[in-house]
C-alpha cells in the first residue's frame, strides 16, 4: 500500500487501462511518452493492462503499480458489462504489480457473477498480501441517474468494502455533504474517479478539491489527465490539491 499511498494517506492514480475496452484514445495513442509525463507530474500510482505494464515497465517503474485483472470484453460488443477475470493475483505479483484492480457492478444485470468474481479475487489477493482495488459503480456503466444518486453510491461502496475490498474507486456524488456522508460509511479508502472528458479543468479539478474535503483520499482519473494538452502539468495540478491541500484557484494556475 505504501507504493499506492504517500505518507499522508492520499494518493493521484493515474488510469491508463481504458485501451482494452476502448483501444486507442486521444492523446494516448502512444503510450511510452504521456506515462513518463504523469510520472514526472507526481502520480502516485498508474493502473495498466498487462500489455501496458509488460511493455512499457521501465516508463511505469518509478510509480506504484495496479494492474487490471478483469475483462475480457470490447466496445465492439454489447455495451452491457459482460467481462470476467482474465488474469489473477499471481499473475500480478509476477508481473510486479503492486495491487490488482477489477469492476463492482451492485445492481447490475449480471451483478451475481461480477460480484462472485470480486470476492474471489479478494481471496487470492489475501493470499498473496496484494492491494485490491474495486472499481464501484451501481448497476456498471449504464446505471442510468438513478443509479448515481448519493445513496446509491453510498449503498453500493458499503458493499465493496463488506466484499473485503482494500480500496474503492467510485463516482462523487457531486456535492461535498453527500459524498462525505458516504465516505464515512465505508470503512476503507475511497477515491474519486473521473469518467468522461470533463468541460473544463475547473470542473475536473473542483470536482478533485470536494472529493478530498468530504474525506475523499484522492483521485484514480484517466481521461481528464492523460488526455489533457498538458498531462504532466494536469498531474501536478491535481496533486497539489490532494497533497497539499491547494485550493482551486491555485491549482488552476498552475495550468498557466
Amino acid at each position: 500500500m505504501r507504493r499506492i499511498f504517500r505518507e499522508d494517506g492520499r494518493t493521484v492514480i493515474v488510469a491508463m487501462d481504458h485501451g482494452a475496452f476502448f483501444g486507442p484514445q486521444a492523446g494516448f495513442e502512444c503510450p511510452a511518452e504521456v506515462i513518463r509525463e504523469v510520472v514526472a507530474g507526481g502520480a502516485d500510482a498508474t493502473m495498466a493492462t498487462f500489455g501496458l505494464a509488460k511493455n512499457f515497465a521501465a516508463e511505469l517503474a518509478p510509480a506504484g503499480l495496479l494492474l487490471r485483472v478483469d475483462g475480457g470484453v470490447s466496445r465492439l460488443g454489447t455495451r452491457t458489462w459482460r467481462g470476467k477475470l482474465i488474469y489473477d493475483a499471481e499473475a500480478a505479483v509476477r508481473l510486479g504489480a503492486d495491487g490488482v484492480v477489477a469492476m463492482g457492478f451492485p445492481g447490475a444485470e449480471r451483478e451475481d457473477e461480477n460480484l462472485s468474481y470480486l470476492a474471489r479475487l479478494n481471496d487470492q489477493c489475501a493470499q498473496w498480501g496484494l492491494p485490491l482495488m474495486a472499481e464501484i459503480l451501481p448497476r456498471g456503466f449504464e446505471g442510468g441517474d438513478d443509479a448515481r444518486a448519493p445513496e446509491t453510491i453510498r449503498l453500493a461502496m458499503r458493499m465493496g468494502a463488506e466484499l473485503g475490498v482494500d480500496l474503492i474507486k467510485t463516482q462523487y456524488t457531486g456535492d461535498v455533504a453527500s459524498f462525505r456522508k458516504a465516505v464515512e460509511s465505508c470503512f476503507v479508502p475511497v477515491v474519486v474517479l473521473g469518467g468522461a472528458k470533463m468541460e473544463s479543468d475547473e470542473e475536473v479539478l473542483r470536482t478533485v478539491h470536494g472529493a478530498v474535503a468530504a474525506g475523499g483520499r484522492g483521485v484514480a482519473m484517466g481521461r481528464n489527465i492523460w488526455g489533457h494538452p498538458a498531462p504532466r502539468k494536469m498531474t501536478q495540478a491535481v496533486a497539489a490539491i490532494v497533497h497539499t491541500n491547494a485550493s482551486v484557484d491555485e491549482a488552476l494556475s498552475m495550468l498557466a
